[in-house]
């Protein structure tokens, strides 16, 4: 292995053919993936893989972990997940601020496991278990917060009857409250999950759409059957519905109710009126855990309309009790060129925002 700043090799053994080929995927496909998300060029000559790019060492470790882990095929899936973990590492973070729980530890690159390279690794001592944050039992694995802000909301959401997650889309803030709200149910820590969501969608409104309760909200309720689907399974989930222990209710139908011993998740939150927002916070009975989510940038209010996320924000910002995570760009766990999206918007609004800024 030689090194020069910003110029680096790898090599891989050459008894080995088919552990390269798992590594480097179809048509180097998995090598394009680390060269999107790490900022570098990847240039493969038989065994050797030269690494050039900012992000060199980055990469580097990435493919050196991922080449210790690639004795089966290696999926896009695994890959951008994994990489994820490289840019923002669990171990040496002085920033943490929470009680974490669990009983494993994970490589500051990403876990080392060969045999199965993205399930939890061994337990590695008691002082990494505090930067790693909470682990959640579901149905598929053991799941943890893969950069500090989410490893934070998990905190926040185990730590404080209510939690709002505010940030850009791909950042997991439906999918951590979901599996927290599962983890909640199968521990016995409350009796149902409810799910709601404001039905303000492109000019939209519940009265106008065919089809009964269930068939208006469905369409606007997709992305959290999504996430029970993968954390409990088709079957279990289903049973759960009948059974009543998951329930969902759009926002304008939570009017007088209270919700004891539920998790309550409110998603697209940033659609809700300050009315709704205040409704909904009121409805928490005793044993309940709420969490609120969305992303202040997507508002599909009409024009002139106050978002209630938004006003939220400002007016419990120190009330004991409520925790609010924000998260960034850096945060997105879906395709990298997510994150470039978000970033791109971000700049332009605020060059919309301070016209005189640009000159």
């Amino acid at each position: 292995m030689k090194t020069t700043q910003q110029h680096l090799e790898f090599t891989a053994p050459r008894d080995d053919n088919a552990r390269l080929a798992n590594l480097c995927g179809p048509l180097d496909e998995n090598l394009r993936q680390i060269e999107q998300a790490l900022d570098v060029t990847l240039q493969r000559r038989g065994h050797r893989i030269t690494i050039r790019g900012r992000g060199a060492k980055l990469a580097l470790t990435a493919l050196e972990n991922f080449y210790n882990n690639a004795r089966e095929p290696l999926s896009v899936d695994d890959i951008q997940l994994a990489l994820v973990e490289v840019r923002h590492p669990a171990r040496h973070r002085t920033n943490g601020n929470g009680n974490g729980h669990g009983d494993a530890a994970v490589d500051p690159r990403f876990p080392g496991n060969p045999d199965h390279p993205f399930d939890e690794p061994a337990d590695n001592g008691e002082d990494d278990l505090e930067e790693l944050g909470p682990k959640l039992y579901t149905r598929r694995a053991d799941l943890r917060g893969r950069t500090p802000a989410q490893r934070d909301y998990l905190k926040q959401i185990i730590s404080h009857d209510v939690t709002f997650g505010v940030g850009p889309a791909g950042t997991g803030k439906t999918y951590l409250a979901v599996a927290c709200a599962v983890d909640a149910l199968e521990r016995d820590q409350v009796k149902r999950i409810v799910l709601t969501r404001p039905a303000v969608e492109a000019g939209e409104r519940l009265g106008f759409l065919p089809g009964d309760l269930a068939q208006k909200v469905d369409p606007y309720l997709r992305p959290l059957y999504d996430a029970l689907y993968d954390l409990l399974g088709f079957d279990k989930t289903a049973k759960m519905f009948e059974r009543q222990m998951i329930e969902i209710a759009p926002l304008a139908y939570m009017r007088g109710r209270t919700l004891n011993h539920a998790f309550i998740i409110l998603d697209e939150a940033q659609n809700t009126t300050p009315e709704q927002m205040k409704m909904f916070l009121t409805r928490i009975g005793f044993g309940s855990k709420a969490v609120v989510t969305g992303d202040t940038t997507q508002v599909d209010l009409p024009r002139g309309a106050k978002s209630g996320l938004i006003e939220a924000q400002q007016v419990l910002s120190d009330v004991r009790g409520i925790a609010l995570t924000r998260f960034t760009s850096a945060d997105v766990v879906r395709h990298p060129l997510v994150a470039r999206i978000v970033e791109a918007y971000d700049a332009h609004s605020q060059k919309t925002a301070n016209p005189a800024d640009s000159r």
